[in-house]
């Protein structure tokens, strides 16, 4: 597909089928991906793809640590801001409350809302699970340019008409992930990612986000 259209159908899918992405796949994928600038060529990115026993393995410790402790995370680092405010606290509300809509839950429901969260733990049922880490010693700069490598992994998989979810939920529980992937000390966990084909009779697949007109974030000067 084109890129126009890549970047129009990209979106976070949280169900996937079952059938398996092959290893050729991702690994192009990941080649088309490390293509993206980064200041100096530091290229500062590491994948970690996790399919069969060893997505498994992590999922499993995931969610023995979370039933057991519920509640209770070890963030590395902030990704949302710790007090909100407006347009953004809106527009976070918004998602969430329209997926939940979807899905069945009610406010209050928080049995079902935890379990759904803990989905993410199961890389919403795709075979290919993506474990995104950077060196520590990195500045801000080099997440800028992470940033860009993972969208231009989501738009690549679009090409092969693949689906993905990014997940900050990983970083949350990035403790468990260093034990369980056997990460280095120094190591951070940037965020999880979905890898595969989509669902199209999960509810939570119907979930259209809705975007700020241009006009709202840009401004144009002659």
């Amino acid at each position: 597909m084109d890129v126009d259209e890549a970047l129009r159908t990209r979106r976070s899918v949280r169900a996937f089928l079952p059938d398996p992405v092959p290893e050729t796949t991702v690994r192009r994928i990941l080649e088309l991906a490390a293509r993206t600038p980064s200041g100096s060529n530091t290229q500062p990115w590491r994948v970690h793809v996790l399919t069969g026993a060893s997505r498994q393995a992590l999922s499993d410790a995931v969610h023995a640590f979370r039933n057991a402790n519920p509640g209770v995370d070890h963030r590395q680092y902030e990704y949302y801001p710790v007090h909100w405010r407006e347009p953004y606290l809106a527009r976070r509300r918004k998602v969430g409350w329209d997926l939940y809509a979807l899905l069945g839950i009610a406010r209050g429901e928080t049995d079902k809302a935890f379990r759904q969260h803990g989905r993410n733990f199961d890389f919403f049922g795709a075979p290919v699970g993506m474990i995104f880490t950077i060196d520590g010693a990195l500045e801000r700069g080099s997440w800028i340019d992470y940033g860009m490598f993972l969208q231009s992994v989501m738009l690549a998989a679009r090409g092969f008409g693949l689906h993905t979810c990014p997940q900050a939920a990983w970083i949350y529980f990035h403790d468990i992930v260093r034990r369980v992937l056997g990460l280095p000390d120094g190591e951070m966990v940037v965020c999880g990612m979905c890898l595969g084909f989509e669902d199209p009779a999960a509810p939570a697949n119907r979930l259209e986000t809705e975007r700020a007109a241009v006009d709202d974030f840009a401004t144009f000067t002659t």
